[in-house]
């Protein structure tokens, strides 16, 4: 599924694609600002969207072989909930 075949199942419930689109993006909108808040977006029986920090470390191109070194830099992680795994499982 992608954010087009997400809009058409929102279009569904909501009546027209347009407001659809406008649910779906205000919602990615909102856990993209809470993360660049350095917060984190909670939703129950889903999962939570959290911001992590990666240590600087060496790495190595794959195709030279030479060390490179790789900067530190804030990451977002997903956790899915307890509901979720189940549904999956």
């Amino acid at each position: 599924m992608n954010k087009g075949d997400l809009i058409n199942e929102v279009a569904k419930l909501v009546g027209t694609k347009r407001e659809a689109q406008a649910a779906v993006e205000c919602v990615f909108d909102s856990i993209t600002k809470a993360l660049k808040k350095k917060g984190q977006v909670a939703i129950a029986g889903f999962g939570t969207f959290r911001v992590a920090k990666r240590k600087a470390r060496t790495g190595r191109n794959p195709q030279t072989g030479e060390e490179i070194k790789i900067e530190a830099k804030v990451v977002p992680k997903f956790t899915a909930g307890k509901a979720l795994k189940s549904a999956v499982d």
